[in-house]
């Protein structure tokens, strides 16, 4: 390819055009298989992504027809390692000392902050079996590609890197971090299928076990059906949610009574915090909450402070609050015009600033906790079909903020309590740990914002 371009400026020709072949009933299926090199699974594949990243084809005289997808994403894909290169030395550094203003001296906090948790950061027998062996949400982050021109992928982590949960000292890492700078517990998500069926448990269970970090956290129970909706297979029911009865109920608040004598189990207004994905999936939600309530008169418990997740009449389900699940999805605002790499492959795409707006304007119900999205990209783990905010910079994130914390500041301090989404959710580019191209800077904006000065 090289030589023919060569060839074409030599002979000063106005277009040297290239095409990956295409089978039209030309070539047998083994004939065709043999050159079409294009093809990722051909031993000449990586030869020719090689190829492509010579700056020879960014010539205007240069038209790659079919291969331009390809061209565009291994370029995006070389700038990335160039990056990441030039940064690997010295990201640690840069990202302790990016700040995008004066760090808060002022130890009072104009309210509580709960930030969702993410566990799928360890391998575990049913993910190897669904997705290969050593699945992880790393997969799905490290493997993502820009879509589009602009479009903010892979996000690569930075000061605690490419972590294990299983690993005490990140957990240990991780509370620090989240303490530091504002957040006052991780709200765990919790799997309970029926019938004792559980997943990714382990760094919950070890963090109880082991009493460490010493550092608040409560449960969500993400009462949810696993599918493989976000991996291109949304008919495939992976893991099915279910709710046996009360025997059932009773076995799961007894699986998770250690977790609610713990010292550490964060409270509000006296009680334990517990957040129900979607209380509307349950047969009889409050027949639910009050039998756990009962439960836990039981065994000497405080109570239970329910939190209804995407469910904003949170009083049907038996439930104290809300708060909401993803506010970004659904609302008003112009889809971006991007420019696709592949016209073929196109996500959703809408302004971050846009989805700022529209939460400062949000009126909350009553009881309702307000829900802080410092950004969103899912289309590492969906692809095209995935949906992404732009432009999200911690300067917005920090406006974001003090929206938000201003919305429950006329409420006595005890009842002030807004939540994250999210401490670590990379694969949807949703998360407060730092990472290589921003460092610490939407810790320290919300460090900054919720700090009274």
């Amino acid at each position: 390819m090289l030589d023919f371009v060569e060839l074409g400026k030599k002979l000063n020709v106005d277009r040297v055009v290239f095409s990956a072949i295409s089978n039209w009933g030309t070539f047998g299926q083994q004939e065709y298989q043999d050159h079409a090199v294009q093809n990722p699974k051909h031993p000449e594949h990586q030869n020719l992504l090689s190829i492509l990243e010579e700056n020879i084809f960014e010539s205007d005289q240069v038209d790659l027809g079919n291969l331009t997808s390809l061209y565009n994403n291994v370029n995006e894909i070389k700038k990335i390692r160039e990056y990441i290169s030039s940064h690997e030395n010295s990201s640690k550094v840069t990202s302790t000392q990016k700040t995008i203003e004066p760090l808060a001296v002022n130890s009072e906090k104009r309210t509580s902050t709960i930030a969702f948790y993410l566990p799928q950061f360890h391998p575990i027998y049913e993910n190897n079996k669904w997705w290969g062996k050593g699945f992880t949400e790393w997969t799905n982050t490290a493997k993502a590609l820009p879509l589009f021109k602009g479009h903010y992928q892979p996000h690569i982590p930075a000061d605690l890197g490419f972590y294990d949960l299983r690993v005490a000292e990140t957990r240990k890492a991780q509370a620090r971090m989240a303490k530091e700078n504002g957040i006052d517990a991780f709200c765990y998500w919790h799997y309970w299928f029926g019938n004792g069926r559980r997943l990714l448990e382990r760094p919950l269970e070890e963090v109880i076990k082991l009493g460490e970090p010493d550092f608040p956290f409560c449960l969500g129970w993400a009462n949810q059906t696993w599918s493989g909706v976000w991996h291109g297979a949304p008919n495939k029911i992976l893991m099915e949610q279910t709710y046996p009865g009360l025997e059932d109920y009773k076995s799961h608040f007894y699986s998770m009574l250690p977790a609610f004598r713990d010292e550490r189990y964060f409270k509000f207004n006296g009680k334990l915090l517990f957040l129900i994905y979607n209380p509307a999936e349950l047969p009889n939600a409050v027949e639910f909450t009050n039998f756990w309530r009962e439960l836990a008169h039981k065994e000497a418990l405080v109570g239970f402070h329910f939190v209804a997740h995407n469910q904003r009449t949170f009083q049907e389900f038996g439930c104290d609050s809300c708060v909401d699940n993803a506010p970004f999805i659904n609302f008003q605002a112009n889809s971006v015009q991007i420019e696709p790499y592949d016209v073929q492959k196109t996500p959703k795409v809408k302004y971050y600033t846009d989805f700022v707006n529209h939460m400062k304007n949000y009126k909350l119900e009553p009881n309702e906790h307000p829900l802080i999205v410092p950004n969103w990209d899912n289309t590492p783990r969906s692809g095209h079909l995935g949906y992404a905010l732009h432009g999200s910079t911690p300067d917005l994130f920090s406006k974001h903020v003090e929206d938000s914390i201003k919305k429950v500041e006329h409420l006595p301090s005890r009842e002030r309590l807004v939540f994250i989404k999210a401490w670590n959710e990379w694969a949807e580019g949703n998360h407060m740990e730092p990472d290589l191209k921003y460092g610490n800077q939407y810790l320290h904006a919300y460090k900054n914002r919720v700090f009274r000065r």
